[in-house]
């Protein structure tokens, strides 16, 4: 059920910022962003900025592969809106939807590093149990990825996690191929601040 709060819920001011960004981009504002608008103080602010650098701050994981970490995670979630987002995303920032597509479909035999497959299957079983083992951190290291590594990888899905359940509660409206592709544009020039 759609939360009507995403289509009212904002200061005069804020709703002009989404007139002015509709009539120079031609799409309307996701719903992930006005939801970053809605009670800044509380939700916005802290989650863009947490978000933002998991996703474009240093890592040993390029922004290609932290998109895809979204896009994974929020398949695992079945969370429509975030699958087409970063799906998206991660496309354009591989400039191989294919792989994207590969993954998200059969991530045992995708076109991927061993150390990439391993972590994404690390986080899927975070996602649907909740916990990880010792085991399960091992394995991943045993790739070469490092321990930082981990903890990026970590921080992308406690990001999406909890994006992935809000898009779900708020009842985020799915947007065209057109829109999906041009919200990608935008995070890869703008990142999620």
């Amino acid at each position: 059920m759609r939360l009507e709060i995403l289509n009212t819920g904002y200061r005069p001011g804020t709703k002009a910022l989404f007139a002015l960004i509709r009539m120079f981009s031609g799409q309307a504002l996701p719903d992930a962003a006005k939801l970053t608008f809605y009670r800044p103080g509380f939700y916005g602010t802290r989650a863009k900025k947490f978000t933002h650098a998991a996703m474009r701050g240093p890592s040993g994981w390029s922004v290609a592969d932290r998109e895809l970490m979204a896009a994974y995670v929020s398949t695992v979630n079945t969370c429509a809106f975030c699958v087409g987002a970063h799906t998206a995303t991660a496309g354009q920032a591989f400039h191989d939807e294919a792989k994207v597509r590969a993954v998200l479909t059969d991530l045992e035999s995708a076109p991927i590093e061993d150390g990439l497959r391993a972590t994404l299957r690390m986080l899927g079983t975070l996602t649907t149990d909740g916990a990880v083992s010792v085991d399960d951190m091992r394995t991943v290291l045993s790739t070469g990825v490092s321990p930082q590594q981990i903890r990026d990888a970590l921080a992308v899905c406690a990001a999406f996690d909890t994006t992935n359940r809000l898009a779900d509660a708020f009842g985020f409206e799915m947007l065209s191929a057109e829109g999906f592709e041009s919200g990608a544009r935008f995070l890869l020039k703008r990142g999620y601040q």
